[in-house]
């Protein structure tokens, strides 16, 4: 690759961004028209960095889309001439900006040029090249610049998609979650501190025709000091890794643990307007033990933010030292053996049982009672999850107006099943299970009262005159605190939804 500081830079000719995607787009270099080319087990074999499968779809193929996949996606040198007629007059320029570069009489790519596809748009997406590709043992730099990941995919699913004045990307990479966030925001502000991405960055949101998004440099929130925003995506540099390990900057934040996520979570709440959201995807430490949402709980503010909290998977620290250190191409180096033990006996050492993964939703609403709420969710939900997050947020604001959930009127949503689990004959069941096909698909056991509330919700009654009849019915004693925390984790869980007026 070119060296860092001159492989990105485009300065020297300014339309060659949307001259390149016209290129791109004539030759119908987009994501629908690659799967379609290459098929679905190639497809997946790409994800796995796996190369062969594509390249034998492409056998024989001369059109400019082969070429531009044999030379992008799937990083293999392509002679000089098909390179000329996929990217007529592109060449040049593009082996002085370091996207290309020569391999003897080959052109290959020296930067990643990758379709990506947002709702019906088209776009794509620059970024260093995937290493490790067929199984090379491949050197990853400091300031490595990574393209469209699983982690970034799941954020712009997350993301509430609503109109916005103002947004920030907080450690923004290559721009990804910027492009998404410029479709629906009026002012997009991208920060990240490897200058370097940055420089990716702008070529990617020039490369897709969004020219007013305001790039800047530096560490978390230093850039936007003193500013609000409706709305702040972050992927960060969450990987949980002890010290003594050579860092990269697009994983490693530098800081001890999780104290990265902590500080994003303390510090967002005061840099979000009235109703403005943050929203993140992050790893959190799990001490050995100790309950996943413990510490979690502790960085929230006991006041104006209510906060949706999903783990959607838990590492224990072997299974995360090998995804890191495979990550960084240390499996295939002489100090693997010794890294790994580091790594395990640090993890031991700081009382670290295992690592989460998930999504933090913030949301910032005056007034009083807000809702925090945590899910162990690790089965498949809903995408985009993002509307289970605003319907999590409807149901926090109706909570937050009432000073007693009893008292409000109740509706059983449409999706709720119930399962009832037993010995066959048996009279009564040895448990209920009630489950939403929806959104997040939470499930929960329930005893008959709370099971016959749901039964009976209907609109019509409130929560406490509906549990006062199934108690009755049942012979059971009816608790009010305890019923009050029951109707609440229902409406938050959206089992049960509140009419609005006139319903």
């Amino acid at each position: 690759m070119n060296a860092p500081g001159r492989a990105y830079a485009l300065t020297d000719d300014p339309d060659l961004p949307a001259r390149l995607r016209e290129a791109l787009a004539t030759a119908d270099y987009t994501y629908r028209a690659v799967e379609h080319v290459l098929g679905e087990q190639a497809m997946a074999a790409l994800h796995r960095n796996e190369t062969t499968p594509a390249a034998l779809r492409l056998a024989g193929e001369r059109s400019d889309l082969a070429t531009l996949i044999r030379l992008f996606v799937l990083a293999r040198p392509v002679p000089a001439a098909p390179a000329h007629r996929a990217l007529p007059g592109l060449v040049p320029p593009l082996l002085r900006a370091g996207v290309l570069a020569e391999a003897g009489e080959d052109v290959r790519a020296a930067l990643d040029v990758r379709p990506y596809q947002v709702d019906e748009r088209d776009l794509w997406i620059v970024a260093d090249l995937t290493p490790g590709l067929d199984g090379k043992p491949t050197a990853v730099s400091s300031d490595y610049v990574l393209g469209v990941t699983g982690a970034s995919t799941s954020l712009a699913r997350l993301t509430v998609r609503q109109p916005v004045n103002s947004a920030l990307d907080l450690g923004t990479g290559c721009g990804v979650q910027a492009l998404h966030l410029a479709a629906h925001a009026g002012r997009v502000v991208a920060t990240d501190v490897n200058e370097r991405a940055l420089a990716i960055a702008r070529l990617n949101l020039a490369l897709n025709g969004i020219e007013d998004a305001d790039v800047r440099c530096g560490s978390l929130f230093e850039p936007v000091a003193g500013q609000r925003f409706d709305l702040i995506t972050s992927n960060p540099p969450f990987v949980i890794s002890p010290p003594g390990q050579p860092l990269l900057t697009y994983r490693d934040a530098g800081m001890p643990g999780d104290t990265v996520v902590e500080h994003i979570v303390r510090t967002a709440p005061d840099l979000l307007t009235d109703g403005g959201w943050c929203q993140l995807v992050a790893n959190w430490a799990v001490p050995a033990g100790e309950p996943w949402d413990r510490r979690l709980r502790s960085w929230l503010p006991q006041q104006g933010v209510d906060a949706l909290v999903v783990q959607r998977e838990v590492l224990d620290p072997a299974q995360y030292a090998e995804v890191w250190l495979r990550d960084a191409g240390a499996n295939q180096r002489p100090d693997y053996r010794a890294r790994y033990e580091h790594w395990l006996r640090w993890f031991d050492e700081q009382g670290i049982g295992g690592v989460g993964f998930g999504w933090i939703n913030l949301h910032r609403r005056a007034g009083p009672r807000p809702v925090h709420r945590f899910v162990d969710q690790p089965y498949e939900v809903d995408q985009p999850v993002a509307a289970a997050v605003a319907e999590f947020e409807q149901a926090a604001a109706v909570l937050g107006g009432t000073t007693d959930p009893l008292n409000v009127r109740v509706r059983r949503s449409a999706d709720v099943v119930q399962e009832t689990v037993g010995v066959p004959g048996a009279p009564d069941p040895r448990y209920i299970v009630l489950r939403r096909t929806r959104g997040l698909r939470p499930a929960r056991t329930v005893g008959t009262l709370e099971a016959g509330l749901v039964a009976a919700a209907d609109g019509e009654l409130t929560a406490e005159q509906l549990l006062t009849a199934v108690a009755a019915l049942t012979g059971q004693e009816l608790v009010a605190d305890q019923a009050r925390e029951t109707v609440r984790d229902l409406v938050v869980d959206g089992f049960l939804r509140v009419p609005g007026p006139g319903a």
